[in-house]
């Protein structure tokens, strides 16, 4: 006979049993992945409040391609600027007062003798009317004052998505070098019109009242870094939120198509044309510089044969009596300069050839197939363009049109550079 205690405990030791039992049946694997989850969230939240994030915030990109676009028009009107001959119209640098457009009779009576005692009006202008200067004045005016607004539109954004823990550390680097970039750029263009208002181009019978050529290149230079910097780090935020939401599909799958050797090879040469890109369209600002696109106005001929005379080319002129400065010609003869960028634009058109024609063979993802044949026809548009401004003697509308597809294209080269870039992991 067993006891009532002795049952009891019998009882509990089969209890225990069962349940241990039943545990071991039961996979584990389900709660532990929940439990690893929920301890994600936990810890992106932590992160969250603490201000720290893995990505930038997506109105950070989008705005970025908002200024980036904003630096496009400011190029454009730019080179309309030039084409105009507006660029020297106003001689004074004031960042605060030379905001405000003058007004009355006085205003524009006292601007317009300001004008009157610097080289251009002197030899380019001379005779110019009141109503002919506000027309240049406004252009340049208008220059100016765009650029004065991009700098609004920039810096106070950029100061709220810091100040609102909307960027990363990384974000913020790139914003201040951008910030930088532009404070130089602006810098840079005063000194480029300062070259332009010496007096000495008005004492010497053979020099033209332009703007250096080299301060104007510098200039177009910073321009298109900025726009490089900002269309790529607008294009990194709008992908790196689109991977972190899972709203891109099958991203294993990408990011594994990415890394394959012949789509990393093809990157490296897509990086390689960009910069040729890049070097042509500075090409063209030496040329706008020198005014070498109004000589030799036929193509593909120079003159008698391909290319003037090397008497032309390699001219001691240039040299200004020194033997061993013969290299300014490279740089300041426009035959020679018209001659490297004709070179470099045909360099460039056949190497975006050869490489439209290798990447359609290759396994790319769609957005790199589409944006390859997007560069390819501006590449055509380019030549066209080019060639139609060429022998038509520089009309303001086929040159303007052309220094804005130049920008295009770039565009079109740093987008497919981008869409072949590896995906990055995004740290939940």
């Amino acid at each position: 006979m067993i006891g009532r205690s002795n049952f009891l405990a019998a009882s509990k030791l089969a209890s225990t049993a069962g349940r241990h039992s039943i545990l071991k049946s039961i996979s584990l694997q389900p709660f532990r992945r929940h439990a690893s989850a929920a301890a994600a969230e936990e810890e992106a939240a932590a992160a969250k409040g603490s201000g720290k994030r893995s990505v930038d915030a997506p109105i950070v990109g989008y705005w970025s391609l908002f200024c980036a676009s904003m630096v496009f028009g400011i190029i454009v009107w730019g080179g309309l600027t030039r084409l105009t001959e507006s660029g020297l119209s106003i001689v004074e640098w004031a960042p605060i007062t030379g905001a405000k457009l003058p007004t009355s009779d006085g205003e524009w009576e006292s601007e317009f003798a300001k004008y009157k005692q610097f080289p251009e009006y002197q030899k380019v202008h001379i005779g110019i009317t009141l109503d002919d200067f506000k027309r240049i004045y406004f252009m340049e005016w208008f220059h100016r004052n765009v650029g004065r607004l991009f700098g609004v539109v920039y810096l106070l954004p950029m100061a709220y998505f810091i100040s609102k823990g909307m960027v990363t550390r990384a974000g913020k680097a790139k914003l201040a070098g951008l910030g930088f970039l532009l404070l130089g750029q602006g810098a840079m263009g005063w000194y480029m019109v300062s070259s332009g208002l010496e007096k000495e181009l008005a004492e010497r019978p053979d020099a033209v009242p332009r703007v250096s050529q080299y301060r104007l290149t510098s200039h177009l230079s910073l321009a298109y870094l900025l726009y490089a910097g900002l269309s790529l780090y607008g294009w990194n935020i709008i992908r790196a939120n689109r991977l972190a939401r899972n709203k891109i599909a099958n991203p294993e799958a990408l990011r594994t198509l990415l890394l394959k050797p012949t789509v990393a090879s093809f990157r490296r040469k897509t990086a390689a044309a960009t910069l040729l890109v890049g070097a042509t369209c500075l090409s063209g600002a030496m040329v706008a510089g020198l005014d070498a696109g109004l000589i030799y106005n036929e193509f593909p001929n120079m003159g008698l044969g391909i290319t003037p005379p090397l008497s032309e080319l390699w001219d001691t002129f240039y040299a200004r009596g020194n033997t061993s400065a013969m290299w300014r010609n490279l740089t300041e003869n426009p035959s020679t300069v018209q001659l490297e960028h004709r070179a470099l634009a045909m360099t460039t058109f056949f190497t975006l050839s050869a490489l439209w024609w290798h990447g359609r063979s290759l396994p790319l993802p769609r957005a790199a197939r589409a944006t390859m044949h997007l560069m390819y026809s501006l590449a055509w548009l380019q030549v066209a363009l080019g060639i139609t401004t060429l022998v038509d003697f520089v009309p303001i509308a086929n040159a303007s049109a052309h220094q804005a597809n130049s920008v295009l294209l770039l565009a079109s080269a740093l987008g497919l550079f981008h869409t072949l870039r590896p995906l990055r992991r995004i740290p939940l």
